[in-house]
């Protein structure tokens, strides 16, 4: 090992020098790691050993890199040491590898190389280096320590964050669940199934009816209008009703649910009644109608002939017949609904009820128990009651037949069978008489074109006035004669009758010196209520309630079969806004079109009617219910269909369409010299197709013979369509009558009933069938000559051409000419191509 030794004196002001750079150093180390704790005891520790330096100024250096080791360093000595003796010290290494000690040199002091030896052959420049090593040492451990620290830090930070994270879904979970508990306490405790497939939750008033299997068929809000702050308590012991659950909301209304046996397993029903407590409340419940609960049939005509009935749109309105030009429901109504999943809902006839379908495009059917000066004046309870039944089912079509009506144990009456018949295979004449020449030569054109002879229906205008029952002798003097020559071409006579009387009858004294007509609500009796019908600007109505009505009409109508050989009338009634505002009968009337009900029972009894204008209840067999009038529009046309079927639907299953064409002016006398007839002709195009579409219905009914067409075309496709009716359709209209007859169900029936599980088959509104066994899909529009068709389940014959048809499918642009309709004969099922 070489020593190395440094001669010379050290002043005070060396001395002085000797710490400077470690005070740098320590400075350096401060100004470096002044917030890390670690780092400071390191620097304290290596300035406090050089402070303790004493007489022996020798510093050992150690290669090592260490922390210097501890040397005894006193200043107070340093100016007695001899130089000389101060060079003879060696700066001798460590045998325990000590940290070298640091002799500071004077500034101006020079240092040879030779005289300066370290241990280990070390110079000063590794002296040097090892100062430089610690600072080096010092360094890495900021470097290593900082990110250290911060890494540290970033991971104290995300272990806040994680836990922070884990605390908000913790509470955002206890949160749901409490809120998915009250939701599942709300709709699955509270919604309680008071009976199989039938849940009703108190609290929000919602009812849900499940078919067998399950299907939600029926969802709707009940009592809308109750005050949200108004409690639900079960009814007192004196208001129960056996075998019904009891809802009361204090001084509001009353709640009544119950079921009910039915004919078939598979079909369950509920009824439901609301009790208003309260003069301010109507009972009032809203069905959802959106796309998810299908398609909803029935009510009848309806403004516009929506079909099916979510596609139209009313505001709450009185549920009685009317006229649609102004009213939201026409001339034939029932109060019944069905949908496409199943269900059903039938209201009762005494409740007050109105309904608005879609009011302010809501997707709700609303039904509404609700008292008025017209409609509902005769109050049968002093607050209103909404009763109906909800019937559920796994098939619609299963379901129709349940709840129309059947015929007598029995079966029906032979007669009643034959007057069908012939409503069906012979065609009706409706013309307006205006003499006997008219009904003369009209009979006689027709027997001459090769037509079926038929029924002679003739309009008001055979009496003088309304109401006068008998004839016009100075326009009919041989009436008697000539209806005798009629009925020996073939032909029966038919006369239409009303229950109206014109004030300028010659029976409208006697009629109100009886007191036989309706009074004015808080008049006198005495006194008839005035109206206004058709021709007559002032009429009264009889009053059928009263017991010495009947024998006197009887007395009429007996005297015209007796002398004119009647065949059959035909019963005009007109619509419940024909009745006088304040109308008051001897016997209340639940509301203005159960006069319709009342008047056709009591004609029934004592003669025989073939057919009436309008219903809210399906008539006695035979008798067949009109079609409205309709106007000769190709507009028109189309809204033909959707009122067959939902005439059908409803429980008519014996309807009479309107005439050919459209009803326009009827014709009178080509005698007559200012007979402007031609000129009401309807279009000819619009003519043809209306007469190929009746061609497959019930009844035909004409009031412009095609002969009057100058187009000889015409009358050659007529007579076509006529042996095609005769051949193909009278056998399955028939057939299907007899079935009508004896299950209620519809002889023109909407597709679904041929397949109830095909969507497809729901939205069609240009086709029917005849019975299960023939499709017809006439023409509608101006010009056209091609058209979509449908065709359900099945092999289907072209009746055009003849080819077979593949079912559950569409036929895009299917050729029709002008004179064919398309129509499709169903194969039996063992039928391939």
């Amino acid at each position: 090992m070489r020593k190395v030794y440094i001669t010379g004196k050290m002043s005070d002001k060396n001395k002085d020098h000797k710490y400077s750079s470690i005070s740098s150093l320590e400075k350096a180390m401060q100004a470096g790691c002044s917030g890390w704790s670690r780092l400071n005891s390191i620097t304290e520790g290596t300035s406090s050993k050089f402070r303790r330096h004493d007489s022996d100024s020798s510093v050992t250096f150690s290669n090592s890199g260490s922390t210097p080791r501890e040397s005894a360093l006193d200043s107070d000595t340093d100016d007695d040491v001899n130089d000389e003796e101060l060079a003879k010290v060696p700066l001798q290494a460590s045998s325990r590898r000590k940290p070298p000690s640091i002799v500071p040199i004077s500034p101006g002091q020079k240092m040879a190389k030779e005289t300066i030896e370290m241990p280990g052959g070390q110079s000063v420049n590794s002296t040097i280096t090892s100062v430089n090593s610690i600072s080096s040492l010092l360094k890495e451990k900021l470097q290593l320590s900082i990110p250290q620290a911060l890494r540290s830090s970033k991971k104290q930070q995300n272990a806040d964050y994680r836990l922070r994270a884990f605390v908000g879904i913790l509470f955002l979970s206890i949160v749901f669940l409490i809120g998915f508990a009250y939701v599942y306490y709300n709709q699955h405790v509270l919604q309680r199934a008071y009976f199989e497939r039938f849940s009703f939750n108190k609290n929000d008033r919602t009812m849900h009816v499940y078919s067998k299997k399950g299907v939600e068929l029926i969802s709707a809000r009940l009592g809308e209008g109750i005050l949200p702050e108004t409690g639900v308590f079960p009814c007192l012991p004196h208001h129960e009703r056996p075998g019904s659950v009891c809802l009361e909301w204090l001084q509001q209304t009353r709640l009544y649910l119950s079921d009910t046996d039915s004919e078939k397993e598979s079909t369950h029903c509920y009824h439901i009644t609301w009790q208003s407590l309260s003069p301010g409340y109507n009972p009032k419940d809203c069905f959802d109608w959106s796309p998810k609960r299908g398609h909803w049939y029935g009510a009848g005509q309806t403004q516009n002939m929506a079909y099916p009935l979510e596609k139209g749109a009313s505001d709450s309105s009185a549920f009685v017949t009317g006229d649609i030009k102004k009213h939201a429901f026409g001339n034939v109504l029932k109060r019944y609904f069905l949908t496409s999943k199943g269900a059903a809902i039938i209201v009762d006839p005494e409740s007050p009820l109105y309904v608005s379908i879609n009011a302010n495009r809501s997707q709700d059917f609303c039904i509404e128990a609700k008292h008025d000066s017209f409609a509902y004046i005769n109050h049968l309870t002093p607050l209103p009651q909404l009763n109906y039944t909800v019937c559920a089912s796994d098939n619609m079509k299963t379901l129709l037949s349940m709840i129309t009506e059947k015929a007598p144990p029995n079966g029906p009456k032979k007669e009643d069978v034959d007057a069908v018949n012939s409503l069906i295979s012979e065609p009706v004449w409706q013309i307006s008489p205006t003499d006997e020449a008219a009904i003369y030569n009209y009979t006689e054109d027709v027997i001459a074109l090769g037509f079926l002879q038929g029924h002679v229906l003739l309009s008001e205008e055979w009496q003088p006035k309304s109401g006068d029952f008998h004839l016009d002798t100075e326009r009919f003097p041989t009436m008697v004669k000539t209806i005798k020559i009629i009925h020996r071409r073939g032909f029966r006579i038919i006369f239409s009758i009303q229950p109206f009387i014109s004030t300028e009858s010659v029976n409208f004294a006697d009629a109100v010196a009886s007191r036989l007509l309706i009074s004015e609500r808080g008049s006198d009796p005495r006194i008839p209520a005035l109206t206004r019908y058709k021709q007559s600007n002032s009429a009264a109505i009889l009053d059928i309630t009263n017991n010495r009505t009947l024998p006197w009409l009887e007395d009429k109508l007996q005297s015209l079969v007796k002398k004119y050989k009647v065949d059959s009338f035909y019963l005009d009634l007109g619509n419940a806004y024909d009745m006088p505002h304040y109308y008051k009968c001897q016997k209340p009337l639940t509301n203005p079109d159960h006069y319709k009900t009342l008047f056709t029972q009591a004609i029934l009894s004592s003669v025989p009617v073939i057919g009436v204008s309008g219903a809210i209840e399906r008539p006695k067999t035979p008798v067949f219910v009109s079609l409205p009038p309709f106007p000769s529009s190709w507009k028109a046309i189309k809204t033909v269909i959707p009122t067959v079927l939902s005439y059908g639907i409803i429980g008519y299953p014996f309807i009479m369409p309107g005439a050919v064409g459209g009803d326009v002016a009827l014709p009178m006398s080509d005698n007559n010299p200012n007979n402007d007839f031609e000129v009401n002709l309807p279009d000819k195009e619009l003519y043809l197709r209306w007469l190929q579409l009746s061609t497959f219905l019930p009844v035909i009914r004409f009031t412009h013979l095609p002969s009057k067409y100058s187009n000889e075309s015409v009358l050659e496709m007529a007579k076509s369509l006529t042996t095609l009716r005769q051949k193909t359709v009278k056998p399955l209209l028939t057939k299907y009558a007899l079935e009508a007859l004896e299950s209620g169900l519809p002889i023109i029936r909407p597709l679904w009933m041929l397949d109830p599980s095909d969507p497809a088959c729901h939205d069609v509104v240009d086709e029917f069938s005849v019975g299960e066994e023939l499709i017809v899909a006439p023409i509608l529009y101006s010009g056209s000559r091609q058209r979509e068709v449908y065709l359900p389940a099945g092999v289907w014959r072209d009746g055009i051409d003849g080819t077979l048809k593949k079912g559950s499918r569409w036929i895009h642009n299917y050729r029709v000419a002008e004179d064919k309709v398309a129509y499709f004969v169903k194969m039996p099922d063992n039928t391939r191509f």
